[in-house]
């Protein structure tokens, strides 16, 4: 399940619905992404993201198969917030519910590896010094070398 979305998702209601009746689920990882209030050395007032309506989806959607082509999984989902956000903020809700943990916990480190870097989504940081376009982490990037290889899930 995939949403971009303006307003705020409760955290506990979402993964509620995401397991709702499935006794399969064993583990359940879940990744949530925080507006932080300094960039390096820099306050920052609030970000605002952007996004390529369509084509965002179609992304994330893709991001969302290969997960599950990779992993036994029996849920998942995304959500990602756009607009103005301020800090402490929730910008991503990231879920990978499966039978055993560690497909879960690969998954999601997956989807949130993956949606960094491939997904279309622009940052605008506000500062005191102005508003400037965060540019792609290469941490971020480097992070993503790990799954150059396709896994099939994993069992306890």
């Amino acid at each position: 399940m995939i949403r971009v979305q303006e307003e705020d998702f409760d955290l506990g209601a979402e993964l509620a619905k995401l397991t709702a009746g499935n006794m399969k689920v064993g583990g359940l990882a879940v990744f949530v992404g925080l507006v932080r209030d300094m960039a390096g050395d820099q306050a920052i007032g609030a970000m605002t993201l952007e996004h390529y309506p369509g084509m965002t989806e179609k992304m994330l959607a893709r991001i969302e198969a290969e997960a599950k082509e990779r992993w036994p999984l029996e849920a998942s989902l995304i959500i990602h917030r756009v607009g103005r956000l301020e800090p402490g903020d929730q910008i991503v809700l990231v879920a990978a519910a499966s039978a055993h943990r560690q497909a879960a916990f690969d998954a999601c480190q997956f989807l949130i590896d993956w949606l960094k870097t491939k997904a279309p989504f622009w940052k605008l940081e506000e500062s005191g010094e102005g508003a400037q376009w965060v540019d792609a982490r290469d941490s971020d990037t480097a992070a993503t070398k790990r799954w150059a290889t396709p896994k099939k899930g994993t069992a306890e």
